[in-house]
């Protein structure tokens, strides 16, 4: 366990902001809302607690050494439910333990392990797994409490998975991409024998880039309202369909950005979660009276909010400059963590950069105590690429700033809660697209005075670190220092050993197979210009990763090797990051202490 001990005087923040125990938003069980689960890093691991409200008891109900983080509780709390994969590789099957505790037992006997696709479970103990392997695709499962062989009532080879089941567990939301755009998916509403009962596809076979998304059904017997996710207006926002009479309810949300939203517990009202321009806020939407009313929050981010029986919201909020916490609309502090708060860091700043597709919003930190620049600056490149930056806490950011970089993070063509547009713009010039944004941030941080030229890093993770190589290899005089962790590096060669749901992605995204579009991979590869990179670059991988696999990494490091190019590879033991804290503050101290090692001093 993280103790206050631990933490000395001389440490710096940096460190302290890895360290500092963290929770994540509750969630309680739908029938019995005293008990609720969380995810901390309490023990210096992620994994999942068991807390009884009523009691106020917490216990720590899962102990790995590369940690968990995918669990849920059943229905009535009686059951904590965890996915058991091997050191990170998310293969593996559900288990399962009592919520007052007692060992864990196989949850879903007879299924063979799988990637997860999806969980559902009924309040009669029936559940539904979602699988997907390389050798049969994506299948559904119904998994019955008297012990019966599992009967898969969906298979097909596109993607596809569990979205939620009704109140009384007879019907089932699949969301699947069987006209083969894993970008956009459509929906299906099956009986648990297979039947299908309503269908609904705003992609028309594929013709369309139109998206829906499973948002679950109305917590009410009886009821076969679902709400779902559309992207017809072009951006996300909600509507109930009734599945039963195929009547849908559009709502009149006029709020500009991207709208999700999820029930209130009694079915009459919606739990509004909306994202703009990095930021995000809640609302409550009344159905009947179809009134929106603000949630008040403070400015910066929402990860997550529930509405509570009573009619409170609870929700995890943080900025970039103040860390996260687990607060109530009754007032105060839902869950602390133990022991200390992490240091707070700076405030972002808006930038928005005219480029090649159009206006680019970047987040932009400068460091406190070292003048006014230009300054060493990190572009530190998200993931995804269906996410986004936002004024949220963040470790890795603050750490860059505590040395004295700025820090710039660019929402590049790709990145969500800037419409559908800009969300799939990246298609077939893959990669290409985003670092012309990228570049075109580059080129203003450093004419408007904030970055050095001659001090820029280049840095990211999982899609983040494909850029980042990618970068390195097109604009070799750009970028002094490469930091990419877990990344695609050969494009070609990852296809392959990625797990089934990726390469879907994949072809949607290239348009095909590389054996279909070989001059699109070759074109979006790191690993066609490895050659040209000039600047060091350190590389940090998962050796059991399964959507950034070790085989690719090696190859492109091989390529770096083989011409004395300057290079650092660190393998660790666990899949695509890692949740284990001393893990993690190992990685970032390694990846400071090279870019301080290898950029020019300042003048």
């Amino acid at each position: 366990m993280t103790s206050d001990s631990e933490i000395t005087p001389e440490m710096p923040d940096w460190e302290k902001r890895f360290r500092a125990p963290r929770v994540g938003l509750p969630e309680w069980a739908e029938d019995a809302p005293d008990r609720s689960l969380f995810v901390s890093n309490a023990t210096g691991t992620f994994e999942i607690y068991a807390w009884d409200r009523a009691t106020g008891r917490q216990r720590q109900a899962t102990d790995r050494p590369n940690g968990t983080t995918d669990g849920t509780l059943s229905p009535d709390g009686e059951w904590i439910w965890w996915f058991s994969d091997t050191d990170g590789d998310e293969f593996g099957t559900w288990v399962r333990q009592p919520f007052a505790g007692g060992p864990d037992e196989p949850a879903t006997p007879g299924l063979e392990p799988s990637y997860p696709a999806g969980l559902a479970i009924g309040r009669d103990g029936t559940t539904v797994v979602g699988r997907s392997t390389d050798e049969d695709g994506s299948t559904i499962h119904v998994v019955r409490p008297d012990g019966s062989e599992p009967a898969v009532i969906y298979r097909h080879r596109e993607s596809a998975g569990v979205g939620d089941l009704s109140y009384d567990g007879t019907l089932l939301a699949v969301e699947h991409t069987e006209h083969g755009d894993a970008m956009h998916s459509a929906l299906r509403v099956l009986t648990l024998d297979g039947a299908t009962v309503a269908e609904l596809d705003d992609s028309r076979g594929g013709t369309e880039e139109l998206g829906l998304e499973v948002l679950g059904f109305a917590p009410v017997a009886g009821d076969t309202r679902l709400l779902i996710g559309h992207q017809r207006r072009g951006r996300w926002e909600p509507l109930v369909w009734d599945v039963a009479t195929g009547a849908e309810q559009d709502l009149a949300i006029d709020l500009p950005g991207d709208v999700s939203a999820e029930w209130y517990p009694d079915g009459s009202a919606l739990l509004v979660a909306h994202s703009f321009e990095a930021r995000s806020e809640l609302w409550r939407y009344d159905l009947a009276a179809g009134e929106l009313v603000r949630v008040d929050t403070p400015p910066g981010s929402v990860s997550g909010a529930t509405a509570r029986p009573d009619g409170t919201v609870e929700y995890l909020w943080s900025s970039a400059a103040e860390p996260s916490s687990v607060r109530s609309t009754a007032g105060g502090v839902v869950l602390d963590p133990p022991g200390f708060r992490p240091p707070g860091s700076l405030p972002v700043e808006d930038a928005w950069v005219e480029g090649p597709g159009g206006r680019i919003h970047a987040l932009v930190q400068r460091p406190a105590g070292h003048g006014d620049g230009p300054f060493p600056t990190v572009f530190e490149v998200h993931g995804g690429p269906t996410w986004h930056d936002s004024d949220a806490f963040a470790a890795a950011p603050a750490a860059w700033l505590d040395h004295g970089f700025a820090v710039v993070r660019v929402n590049y063509r790709g990145s969500t809660g800037y419409g559908r547009e800009w969300t799939d713009a990246l298609k077939h010039r893959v990669g290409l697209i985003e670092l012309e944004d990228i570049e075109a941030v580059r080129e203003w941080a450093v004419s408007s005075g904030l970055a050095d030229p001659a001090r820029l890093v280049l840095s990211g993770g999982s899609w983040g670190g494909y850029l980042t190589l990618l970068g390195l290899g097109t604009r070799p005089d750009a970028w002094a220092v490469g930091l990419a962790a877990v990344p695609v590096a050969d494009y070609v060669t990852a296809y392959h050993d990625e797990m089934e749901a990726l390469k879907a992605l994949d072809r949607t995204l290239f348009g095909g197979t590389p054996e279909e579009v070989p001059d699109r991979f070759e074109a979006s590869s790191p690993l066609t210009y490895v050659d040209a990179v000039k600047a060091p670059v350190h590389i940090a991988a998962g050796v059991n990763d399964p959507r950034c696999p070790i085989r690719q990494i090696d190859n492109y490091v091989d390529r770096l090797a083989a011409r004395g190019a300057v290079h650092e590879v660190y393998r660790y033991d666990a899949g695509h990051g890692s949740l284990v804290v001393e893990e993690r503050i190992k990685q970032v101290r390694m990846e400071l202490e090279f870019a301080l090692k290898h950029l020019p001093a300042r003048p």
